[in-house]
Formats: structure tokens, C-alpha cells, sequence
């Protein structure tokens, strides 16, 4: 009943949007996502076209008194064109070199296209280690806000050259949520090929319904998306809606729209409410919490029984050992591991307070008998309340 009261609550008709306007029209610090297929010709090499547009369309945002971080896709087509390849290679090391070579025709694509516009711009390439790891996140951090602060625009792709998979970010939407937590952004804006989030996959589903406005985070928008196995989520948009939930963490709202639209940053900016637009929840995570939820990598799961995912989720209490019911992987005191129901589903996430060692021998004790196991207890917890995510 509750999902169908949410659904409902998201799918509003078009007469029901007549005076919303558009979350950028208000925002000072954007960052702005560009996808694949904006950028490139099908895939093989850079639409230099495109990107004239772009910069154009960002420097009319700067005119308006704007900050804004450009993440841009396209670096790998580009390189697979330059280098003479017919189709896109599928070893690492290929896509890495294709990588290398397109990054210098990116960023020299956009330096030139900004550059008739007076604004200067700056390569800035992130790799998931860079984001966890907290000296680094927060010099990434200062560097970004720098160059804001100095005129420049950054432009902002994953460091495919020498990313591997315990490293990678994953997808451009989830790097333009992490760029937006980590400069305290005020707006997302995706764009892409498709208008929006649908109530269904609208090739496939007549009924379909557009979705305009929304909270980001409504699982209701996971499921209209649906999941990893939908044709949508094929497309990208299951990472869209789960970057929107990334951004809303740290207070930023999100707009999914068609790239294809004319002007579409400009008018955004001047209150049109193109697209989809998700709303951040009321409450923003604190910044350790962010760096909790977001960029840390999971060491191990611990498996909790229905008592304390109660706790956890009701009264936003401490884990305690005796709420657990199995400890998964290897870990030390100190890294952050994931929680999950009985069913496996992920209920939170947090700085676990012991090794995965010490967390089998004392998983469903009580805390008076902590001290007996081990012989000394550091903390009554196992992951503190302050350490914790509940998501």
C-alpha cells in the first residue's frame, strides 16, 4: 500500500506541473554530466559540434553568475578514432591506451571551444582511490573550489588510464554525484539521450507516465527504473536515479534531462522545468558520514538479525555484537563494512569498531560478555552510532 501511495505521489500529471519551476533556478554551484552520446559521433570520436555547444551553453551559466564542473564522457571514443581502431577494443589495456590518446583531444576540444568564450579550463582526472581515501578527497576538494574560485572551469572525467576495478568509480553519474558531494554543488544536471525517468520503460509500456518532479531516494524510483536487469537500467538509468540519491546526501538536488534539447542548461538556469527533477531530502548527511556512505570501498558485510536492523532503522542506534548473526570477508578495526538484513539487503553502512577475527568470536554476545571472549573490550560496539549510515 505504501509503495502504491509512493508511486502515485511521484507520477504527477502534466496540469499538476504548472508553476514548478526547475531546482537550477536558484542554484549557484552546478555540475553538469554529459554522456557518451552527446559527445561523440555514435560512439567514434569527438562531435566537436557538440561540444561548441556546451561551452556555450556553460558560459551563458557563467554570465549568469554561476560556478560550474563539467563531467564529460567521450575520451575513449576519442581515442579509438585517433588511433585508427574500426571498433572499440575490450582488453584493459586497450581501453586504457585509447584512454590516454583521447584525453588529449578532450580536453584540447574543450580548452579551444571555451576558449572563444574567455574561459579557461582544467583537466581533472579522479580514480575512486583518490575519493576514499580522506588526505586526498580533501585536497581534490580544496583544488576544485580553486579554480572556481579563480574563473576556471573544471573538466572532469575518471582516470581510465590506470584505473583498475578495486579503484573504479564505475560510471560517470556516479563520479558527477561524487564531485557534487565533494564540492557541496547545489544541482546535479545529467543529461543524456532519454527525456527522463519514466514509470516505465515507454518503448515497451504505452501506459507509461513521465515522471517530472520527485524526492530523490523514493525506492519507488529504483523500481520504476527497474533494477540491474531492465531494459532502462541497459540504457543508464538505474545509475542516474542512484546518483540522484548520492547527490541528495549532501543536500543537492538532481535533474535528469535530454541533452537533445535546445539550450537546455540556459533554460534550466532561467526556470524551465525540463526534464526530471529530484529532490533532496529535508536531512543532509554530515561529511564524515558522506565519506562513509559514498567513496569508501566495503572490506566484508556483516549479517544482522531482525531485532537490530529494527534498532538500526526505528531508533538510529549503535550496532551492538549480539544483533549479529554472521561476519562475511576479512577486515581490520577501522574499515567500513556493509550491513545487510537476513535477506541479504543492504540496511546500512559504517567504521566497524572490530577485525573480522575478533567480529566472529564475539557476533551474539551480549555486551557484559565482550570482555569475557576477548579478554578486553575497546568499545561496547560494534560499529558506534556515530560511525553509522543507515541508508
Amino acid at each position: 500500500m505504501c509503495e502504491r501511495l509512493s508511486c502515485r505521489a511521484i507520477s504527477i500529471g502534466e496540469d499538476a506541473m504548472v508553476g514548478q519551476e526547475s531546482l537550477l533556478k536558484e542554484a549557484r554551484r552546478i555540475v553538469v554530466k554529459v554522456g557518451s552520446a552527446l559527445v561523440t559521433n555514435d560512439g567514434r570520436g569527438l562531435d566537436v559540434r557538440a561540444i561548441e555547444r556546451w561551452a556555450g551553453q556553460i558560459a551563458a551559466l557563467r554570465a549568469m553568475g554561476r560556478e560550474v564542473l563539467l563531467v564529460s564522457s567521450g575520451a575513449i571514443a576519442e581515442g579509438v578514432l585517433r588511433i585508427g581502431w574500426e571498433t572499440r577494443p575490450t582488453r584493459v589495456c586497450e581501453l586504457q591506451a585509447a584512454a590516454a590518446v583521447g584525453q588529449m583531444g578532450l580536453a584540447q576540444a574543450y580548452e579551444e571551444h571555451f576558449g572563444r568564450h574567455g574561459i579557461k579550463t582544467a583537466q581533472v582526472l579522479l580514480t575512486h582511490a583518490n575519493l576514499a581515501d580522506r588526505e586526498q578527497y580533501l585536497n581534490a576538494r580544496m583544488t576544485l573550489i580553486e579554480l572556481l574560485g579563480l574563473g576556471i572551469v573544471p573538466v572532469i572525467n575518471e582516470n581510465d588510464t590506470v584505473v583498475t576495478e578495486e579503484i573504479k568509480v564505475g560510471d560517470n553519474d556516479t563520479l558527477g554525484a561524487l564531485v557534487t558531494n565533494l564540492v557541496e554543488a547545489d544541482v546535479l544536471v545529467i543529461l543524456t539521450d532519454q527525456r527522463g525517468l519514466f514509470t516505465a520503460d515507454p518503448r515497451s509500456n504505452p501506459d507509461a507516465e513521465f515522471v517530472q518532479f520527485a524526492q530523490a531516494g523514493d525506492p519507488a524510483l529504483e523500481k520504476m527504473a527497474g533494477g540491474a536487469a531492465s531494459t532502462l537500467s541497459k540504457g543508464g538509468m538505474i545509475t542516474k536515479i542512484l546518483a540522484a540519491k548520492r547527490a541528495a546526501r549532501s543536500g543537492a538536488g538532481t535533474i535528469i534531462a535530454s541533452g537533445r534539447e535546445e539550450n537546455v542548461l540556459v533554460r534550466l538556469a532561467q526556470g524551465e522545468a525540463i526534464g526530471t527533477h529530484l529532490s533532496p531530502a529535508s536531512s543532509v548527511l554530515h561529511a564524515k558520514k558522506q565519506l562513509i556512505a559514498d567513496h569508501l570501498r566495503a572490506a566484508g558485510r556483516l549479517v544482522l538479525d531482525s531485532g537490530a536492523v529494527r534498532a538500526l532503522k526505528r531508533d538510529h542506534t549503535s550496532l551492538l555484537p549480539v544483533g549479529v548473526k554472521a561476519v562475511e570477508g576479512e577486515f581490520k578495526r577501522g574499515e567500513m563494512v556493509v550491513c545487510v538484513d537476513e535477506a541479504g539487503c543492504e540496511i546500512a553502512r559504517g567504521l566497524v569498531g572490530y577485525s573480522s577475527t575478533e567480529a566472529r568470536r564475539i557476533c551474539r554476545a551480549h555486551t557484559d560478555e565482550v570482555m569475557q571472549i576477548l579478554g578486553s573490550m575497546d568499545a561496547p560496539e560494534m560499529i558506534h552510532r556515530d560511525n553509522l549510515v543507515v541508508l
